[in-house]
């Protein structure tokens, strides 16, 4: 099992209790990575019962597919590059949009092994856009290409897991949205 930012092993499958939770709820899940190349949605299909929740997702690592694709607007993109709070938060709302998803998951920065656009290696964003808004969270990971991208997917599930239980404690009776 990989570790997470604090190169620790999470206790059960973050992907299993994100998947498990969304279907207790009646909501669903679309990602967006750039930074993680698939290894976000390849985390979550790997759950049994998955198509239940999961509509779909988007691995968009050229920087223009995150506008075409993702409708992360090309001039914040020129602006600030493709790492960046907003361009995450933007990626996450994208992909719940285009996949008519509750949830939107999205992943981006620098797994290196060289910085990208002065940013350094181990800068990453992940970010969720749920019924009640969007949430970014920066992380400064070291370690190797690998770990950074592992890291980055246990992390951005941290992040769904947490949203998804304000959400419902906030607004128990919410479920079923879609």
């Amino acid at each position: 099992m990989d570790t997470d930012a604090r190169h620790q092993r999470p206790a059960g499958s973050p992907a299993a209790a994100v998947v498990h939770r969304l279907h207790e709820c009646g909501e669903t899940l679309a990602t967006v990575e750039s930074l993680t190349g698939g290894l976000l949605a390849a985390a979550v299909v790997e759950i049994a019962g998955v198509s239940s929740i999961y509509r779909g997702g988007l691995v968009v690592y050229a920087t223009d597919l995150k506008a075409t694709l993702a409708g992360v607007p090309e001039d914040l993109l020129a602006e600030r590059g493709p790492v960046d709070p907003d361009v995450a938060a933007a990626l996450a709302e994208g992909g719940r949009q285009r996949c008519g998803a509750v949830w939107g998951l999205a992943t981006t920065g620098v797994a290196g092994p060289e910085p990208q656009d002065d940013k350094p290696v181990g800068l990453v964003y992940v970010a969720v856009a749920g019924p009640a808004g969007t949430e970014v969270r920066r992380l400064d990971l070291d370690g190797g290409r690998d770990h950074i991208r592992s890291a980055a997917v246990i992390e951005a599930l941290r992040l769904l897991a947490e949203r998804i239980q304000v959400t419902t404690d906030v607004d128990p009776a919410g479920a079923g949205r879609r």
